[in-house]
């Protein structure tokens, strides 16, 4: 062991949230909306933890409509991902489950406090600009599924 180390294992505990892909159709195809922190230069995909007793679609419906400012709708499950991570002597095994949506109404201005930039953004343009490898996987299964939407129409 090396000097200085704890053989003390840090205690584990599970999160869970839930989010997901807000869609539309622009005029250069496919655009998804992403959330931001301009200081931390990161962006991602709006999701957040469940209220007492909410459903995991209760749960994403809520978040991403507080995260973006729109009233979301659910058309599918796309996936759930899953990661660890430590913060403040803990370490936790997430587990993050996403839906495809669409806007139903609401407005990208009346998004909350938690992300200080929401944009809709060209497909391409998003998974470029997305932090984490793993939301950028769900936005492609997202994509895949709104594709396949359109062949059964």
């Amino acid at each position: 062991m090396a000097k200085g180390a704890s053989s003390k294992k840090l205690p584990l505990e599970r999160a869970v949230s839930a989010g997901g892909v807000v869609y539309r159709r622009g005029q250069e195809g496919i655009e998804v909306v992403l959330c931001g922190r301009t200081a931390e230069g990161i962006w991602g995909l709006p999701k957040g933890t469940p209220d007492a007793n909410e459903s995991l679609e209760e749960t994403a419906v809520r978040e991403v409509g507080e995260e973006t400012g729109l009233l979301v709708a659910i058309e599918a499950k796309i996936d759930t991902i899953e990661y660890w991570f430590a913060r403040e002597g803990v370490r936790y095994h997430k587990f993050v489950h996403h839906y495809l949506m669409v806007a139903t109404g609401g407005s990208l201005d009346d998004h909350d406090w938690e992300y200080d930039r929401v944009d809709w953004f060209p497909l391409e343009e998003a998974c470029k600009t997305l932090s984490y490898d793993n939301e950028v996987k769900v936005v492609r299964k997202a994509v895949a599924l709104i594709e396949g939407q359109g062949e059964r129409s």
